[in-house]
């Protein structure tokens, strides 16, 4: 089995990437989705209130996630604290996840979306490291066109790794800059590639 991280920037195409993997064959697990269920842990939830200073949950049971992105985005100390709360349990998740899919399939290629893995240092966990790229200016233009203004597209760009930084850890590059049907040609090689890693990872 090949364990493959994936990861990016914001609005760089990570979960399409994802997206295509999969149809194409592979296995895979998105870190913000076991986030989501963790979010659902009372413990979490009170931890994530000390650490941030509000009410995670809102009177109707759901999570009052456009009030904590405001908190997280605008204070860097509550951000890195948060992530301390989620990474170690993610983390612990997506191992698991690896260790069910080898038990079934020893050709398989599992693909973990983590868009944290190289600012939490866990990346040296996988076998290939796959980082998709966009550069700021059309991060910025992708996220005006899905309705933050200007200002809260730079913030979020800006509270996160340089996405020319984290090229330095990639294995392999996908450029999302162009059109769907470019980017589907890349992750099909791509996933070429993969498939011939299994074979040798598994003759060795």
């Amino acid at each position: 089995m090949l364990k493959v991280g994936l990861t990016g920037g914001i609005a760089t195409g990570k979960s399409t990437v994802k997206e295509i993997f999969k149809q194409l064959g592979a296995y895979v697990i998105d870190a913000d989705e076991i986030v989501k269920k963790l979010w659902q842990n009372e413990k979490i939830q009170k931890k994530a209130e000390e650490i941030l200073g509000i009410k995670v949950i809102d009177e109707n049971g759901s999570l009052k996630a456009k009030e904590i992105a405001n908190v997280i985005f605008k204070n860097k100390e509550k951000k890195e604290k948060l992530e301390q709360l989620f990474h170690p349990e993610v983390f612990k998740y997506i191992q698991s996840w690896f260790k069910e899919i080898e038990k079934k399939d020893k050709n398989a290629v599992a693909i973990a979306e983590v868009p944290l893995m190289i600012e939490t240092g866990s990346y040296k966990n996988y076998d290939i490291i796959i980082l998709i790229y966009a550069p700021k200016e059309i991060q910025i233009e992708r996220l005006l066109k899905k309705g933050y203004t200007l200002e809260e597209a730079t913030q979020r760009i800006n509270s996160q790794m340089d996405i020319e930084e984290k090229r330095k850890y990639a294995d392999i590059v996908i450029e999302n800059t162009s059109n769907l049907e470019d980017l589907k040609k890349q992750v099909e090689k791509t996933f070429l590639k993969l498939k011939e890693k299994v074979v040798e990872k598994n003759n060795i």
